[in-house]
């Protein structure tokens, strides 16, 4: 009896020593690699470790709101709320393409094909009111935003098909397979109090103070025109890496002011203290008059794709329906007299989403792998954008492009629109005609250069300027023929480009696909952008997706800066090393007078 118990201990032992080893939780997660930053670390990289706490914080933004509450489609919510009161599992290294690292969650566990993640919680973490952060409260955020928060987060959310908590600070979530990045975007889910929501309406628009984990707490709410942030002396986080460095400020205030002159003047007086600039024109002249003032202009660099910002056609509208149509219209953009006659020659064209980085595909031949990949999808793109040729029309800067005019009609011809009279009209005798909303002074000079171009073909626009409460409502519901919209991509597109593409978003209120895109080639490629485990074949998928919304000519591409356009009183002090993003407010400090 002896020897057979000692048999199957050696049996078992042995059979043991065979399983594969269970991987250790770990400090970080990346979408593809392995994190750059070591369990050890100390600090990010672009922030100052030993930056001073205090001071004043101010700056004027433009709009308005009614609401607090970031995470629902209704109303219009004030800046901050997500960043400073509100945190997430895991924080975002931003000098890394997709980085997390502990944080509300100390640790992360995932298997080989990220169907199963486990997270394991700080014993510190808490929320402002000192209640502990458990596993109820991430149980009960992941239903809360599933059920009741913004189409992106029902969309990811969704995919959650099982959720077991062993103990109160440990989370164990099974997914729907396919979607590698998924892990990433449940670390960044907001942490919501369970003891302060439960049995409430969270839909509803609200002006009370909420309480979260970060930070920052309300202080003051004054709807649609400030809002003040005070810095919470318990911040749990205050001493871990993840935060070391930043939230610097006592105080933050949000001044909010109708229009963009409104904000600038209010930066000039010094009731604003820093100001991220966006009018070339301003930059270029508009600061002379501080020149004798403790004021720093600096143009920082970048190392993300630069901001898509567009005319967006809204394909929902029949005039907008026929893709040579939205081309010809393209054609008629001299943006070389815009740029010499409005910015001061200072803008750069923007061409495609992913501008500026390897992801994306102007200059950039498809390759072997790219194509199967389209193929797969069922595209059907030009040869021209597929070898990476492609670029939008070139201008002589004269505001009426003989060659571009010429295609311009073509491209109409062929469409059903003729010329009579002077006026483009269709087969039923009705003009081609749209209107452009437009919600600052900046968009409207844009809209009506182009109003001028387009005139010269026959093609009448009217510009309608909006406040910012309407402006949000129209995109939301998708309420106009066209209007501007800036998309900000990453080093690492992953879900969010179903949110901005995606189909089903062509009906669903609510989400950034306001050009109406419905092309399934465009889901699949966003399939293949998700399912991607090595880097090559996720820059084929993203550039595949380029090439895509490239052919589709849903946007009128406008321009963007040279680098990040930073106006700063002085006592607002910075990192000397920017992050990819260039300079973060959070990593900002107030100099010792």
């Amino acid at each position: 009896m002896k020897r057979l118990a000692t048999l199957i201990w050696f049996v078992l032992a042995l059979a043991v020593a065979w399983l594969p080893a269970q991987a250790e939780p770990k400090h970080a997660i990346a979408m593809q690699g392995e994190p750059a930053l070591p369990p050890d670390y100390t600090h990010f990289s672009y922030v100052n470790p030993d930056a001073p706490k205090g001071g004043a914080y101010r700056e004027a933004l433009v709009g308005s709101f009614d609401s607090v509450n970031p995470f629902i489609i209704r109303g219009q919510a004030v800046w901050g709320v997500r960043d400073y009161v509100f945190e997430s599992l895991l924080m975002r290294s931003r000098d890394e393409p997709f980085t997390l690292y502990g944080h509300v969650a100390e640790t992360i566990d995932v298997n080989d094909d990220r169907t199963e993640v486990t997270f394991r919680l700080n014993p510190k973490a808490k929320f402002s009111d000192g209640e502990p952060i458990l596993t109820d409260d991430v149980v009960f955020s992941l239903e809360t935003l599933r059920d009741h928060g913004r189409p992106n987060h029902r969309t990811y959310y969704a995919k959650v098909t099982k959720v077991e908590t062993p103990d109160e600070r440990t989370i164990r979530m099974q997914l729907e397979p396919g979607d590698r990045e998924l892990v990433l975007i449940l670390g960044l889910m907001p942490v919501l109090p369970k003891h302060l929501w439960e049995g409430k309406d969270f839909e509803q628009t609200t002006l009370d103070k909420l309480v979260g984990s970060g930070p920052y707490v309300f202080d003051t709410i004054d709807a649609g025109n400030h809002v003040i942030y005070r810095r919470n002396p318990d911040y749990w986080a205050r001493d871990l890496p993840s935060a070391r460095g930043q939230f610097n400020y006592d105080t933050i205030r949000f001044d909010y002011y109708r229009d963009m002159q409104g904000a600038f003047e209010a930066f000039k007086k010094g009731e604003a203290m820093l100001r991220f600039e966006t009018d070339a024109s301003r930059w270029a002249v508009g600061y002379d008059d501080l020149k004798d003032q403790p004021v720093t202009l600096e143009e920082i660099a970048m190392g993300v794709p630069n901001p898509a910002w567009s005319l967006v056609f809204n394909t929902r509208r029949p005039v907008f329906a026929d893709k040579r149509v939205r081309e010809a219209l393209i054609h008629t953009f001299d943006f070389k007299w815009i740029n010499d006659n409005l910015f001061h020659s200072k803008m750069a064209r923007t061409e495609g989403f992913f501008s500026g980085s390897a992801l994306s595909a102007i200059g950039q031949p498809a390759t072997q792998n790219e194509r199967d990949m389209l193929a797969r999808a069922g595209a059907d793109i030009r040869e021209t954008i597929l070898d990476g040729t492609y670029h939008l029309p070139q201008s002589d800067g004269s505001g009426r492009d003989r060659n571009n005019l010429r295609q311009a009609l073509k491209l109409l011809n062929d469409a059903g629109w003729k010329a009579v009279a002077g006026q483009l009209v269709n087969a039923d005798g009705q003009p081609l005609a749209f209107e452009i909303a437009v919600a600052s002074r900046q968009q409207e000079r844009i809209a009506l250069a182009w109003q001028r171009m387009l005139k010269v073909i026959g093609v009448e626009i009217t510009i309608r300027q909006v406040d910012s409460a309407q402006f949000q409502r129209r995109l939301n519901t998708y309420d106009f023929d066209m209007i501007p919209f800036t998309w900000y991509n990453s080093l690492s597109p992953g879900n969010e480009q179903t949110f901005y593409w995606g189909s089903a978003g062509r009906t669903q209120d609510g989400t950034r696909n306001y050009m109406g895109a419905d092309d399934p080639a465009i889901d699949k490629m966003i399939a293949e952008l998700l399912a991607a485990r090595e880097k090559a074949s996720f820059e084929d998928a993203a550039r595949g997706l380029d090439r895509l919304l490239l052919e589709g000519h849903y946007v009128l591409q406008l321009f963007h800066s040279p680098g990040q356009w930073v106006a700063r009183w002085n006592q607002v002090q910075r990192p000397e090393t920017p992050s990819l993003y260039g300079f973060r407010t959070e990593t900002g400090w107030i100099a010792a007078k």
